[in-house]
């Protein structure tokens, strides 16, 4: 009875020849053997995801971002969430206010003509109202600044404002930065040391929120873009606007938080402001340019000031996202969905041909003696040899109404001279150029499928009373599915995304959307909605892909 558990315990573990336990020596083994097989992978691997999911992911996620509002307009884009633009009037003061301290900054950074032009992309005409506010929204608040300085001269000087708003510790360390750089450009000394980025004072910013931010922007572009001192350069005239609200709306007493020498200047300043000559913003804007009055630019800035947006996708399907919501496209740009259903329509026809056309040489090339059929296949292999562009350029000359093609169907009398047809500029023509471009991959999966069937099956079906078609239709072609769904798939997913052949013989009529996504990243640099074209693309692939998979079966597409 206790045989074998003796015998097993006696025995013990089984041993390697090292003499550790044989278990755990085949855990290594195979453990190393993995590490091996990833290391040779691994180059593929990172190629990969640099070039194919990167670029991917990347376009991704261009689909739906949309920070340069955000981050151009950062003030404008928290104040204007209440902006009603149903109200058809313009945005309060506080709105263009944060406005204008915005747009002066990137003004100043050379980015407000870039956020135009985004803009521009869902409402037009915005792209020319930043080009033209930009150059005098720098002026907005000089009637401020005069009244400021007849109150007290020093509110010109901009020690004044550096006294008033700089951290004391920041102040010091800019001097002693500026002095060295000094002393090494005097001494011929490379000189590398970053300088101090501008620092308020503590408290300022709760006393004087909008003067302090203005105030801050403006010393930092001072100091990173034009490598200036701001203790030696006069705020621009919107911070002095800044002020002046900041001061109509503290309480007495604020201005002695930050200490006597402020408040000795911001008393006589602060007990002023009730009586300065206010200034309408919204006629400043009106007389920099009248389309300011028209409640959608501010719909528009509103709308697109969060960091992501739908807005892209929407356009991609002839929509747009709207002050009031999500609305269709004026019937002149609703232009995306044909596109889509052109090129699907077209993708489909080019597989149709090749699969025609494709079939019949596929099944000669399998049946002939070896030697007979690889001298054929160099003939299809043959346009592989040759430039893309010189074939679709070939087919330029082939296709007119004046080309080969036509005076063949002349001379054979097939056509009139006068009734020539018209095989270029259009579906036709991309269909053709296509149909012979795309040819080859039907061929080789088809081809390499048919020639793992046996051409013992056909005689069999025949030896059984089967006639020539019944043997080849319901024994040869079963056989041949697989590569005609290989060849399918090939065709269809080079068909749909191809750039160069539509638009050289497509004409207006025979483009792709494929087109249209070059034509957004090369010539309007609408890059958000190319991405989002070429997302909804990739969609519509891989839900063919899926359905394919349902309906046929991926294990059923086969090489060979």
């Amino acid at each position: 009875m206790t045989g074998p558990a003796t015998d097993t315990a006696a025995s013990g573990p089984v041993l390697a020849a090292d003499g550790a336990p044989l278990k755990r020596s085949l855990r290594r083994a195979l453990r190393a053997q993995k590490l091996r097989a990833l290391m040779l992978i691994a180059p593929l691997l990172v190629f990969v995801l640099v070039t194919f999911i990167a670029p991917i992911a990347d376009m991704l996620f261009r689909s739906v971002e949309n920070q340069i509002v955000s981050d151009t307009l950062p003030r404008t884009a928290r104040e204007i969430r209440d902006y009603d633009p149903d109200s058809g009037q313009m945005p309060s003061d506080r709105v263009l206010a944060a406005f204008t301290y915005d747009l002066v900054a990137a003004a100043e950074r050379k980015q407000h003509t870039r956020l135009g032009s985004r803009l521009n992309y869902e409402y037009s005409g915005i792209s020319s109202l930043f080009r033209k506010t930009g150059r005098r929204v720098d002026d907005f608040g000089e009637s401020y600044l005069d009244q400021f300085v007849a109150v007290d001269p020093a509110w010109e000087e901009p020690a004044t404002w550096v006294a008033l708003m700089a951290d004391p510790d920041w102040t010091a360390s800019y001097r002693a930065w500026s002095a060295a750089r000094d002393a090494a450009k005097a001494a011929g000394e490379p000189f590398a040391l970053a300088q101090p980025l501008f620092a308020l004072r503590d408290g300022v910013a709760e006393v004087l929120p909008e003067t302090a931010s203005a105030y801050a922007e403006f010393a930092r572009i001072v100091q990173v873009e034009d490598d200036d001192d701001p203790a030696a350069e006069e705020p621009w005239a919107p911070v002095y606007l800044a002020l002046y609200r900041d001061l109509l709306h503290i309480g007495p007493g604020a201005v002695a938080r930050l200490g006597p020498e402020a408040e000795a200047m911001l008393d006589a300043a602060h007990d002023a402001v009730e009586d300065f000559a206010p200034v309408d913003l919204s006629g400043l804007y009106l007389k920099a340019d009248r389309d300011w009055a028209d409640p959608g630019v501010w719909g528009t800035i509103r709308a697109f000031s969060p960091a992501y947006t739908p807005g892209y996708f929407l356009n991609a399907v002839d929509l747009r996202l709207t002050a009031d919501g999500i609305a269709a496209q004026p019937e002149d740009r609703q232009i995306y969905i044909m596109l889509f259903e052109r090129t699907l329509f077209m993708s489909l026809a080019i597989m149709g041909s090749c699969v025609l056309l494709g079939y019949p040489i596929a099944y000669l090339l399998s049946n002939l003696p070896l030697r007979t059929s690889n001298l054929l296949m160099i003939l299809v292999l043959l346009p592989f040899w040759t430039s893309l562009l010189v074939r679709t350029s070939a087919w330029k000359v082939l296709l007119q109404q004046q080309g080969v093609i036509n005076d063949i169907l002349v001379w054979l009398g097939i056509v009139s001279n006068s009734g020539r047809l018209i095989l270029i500029n259009n579906q036709t023509g991309t269909i053709i150029a296509m149909t012979h471009i795309l040819l080859p991959f039907m061929i080789l999966p088809l081809y390499s499928v048919m020639k793992t069937i046996p051409p013992s099956y056909v005689r069999a079906a025949k030896s059984l009373g089967a006639t020539n078609w019944t043997a080849f239709w319901r024994v040869y072609f079963p056989q041949s599915v697989p590569g005609i769904g290989a060849g399918c798939i090939l065709v269809f997913i080079l068909a749909i995304g191809y750039y160069i052949t539509p638009e050289l013989v497509g004409g207006t009529s025979g483009t792709f959307i494929s087109n249209r996504i070059a034509y957004h990243i090369s010539s309007s640099l609408n890059w958000g909605l190319a991405a989002a074209l070429g997302a909804i693309l990739l969609g519509v692939v891989l839900i063919l892909y899926w359905a394919y998979d349902k309906l046929v079966g991926i294990d059923n597409v086969s090489l060979g």
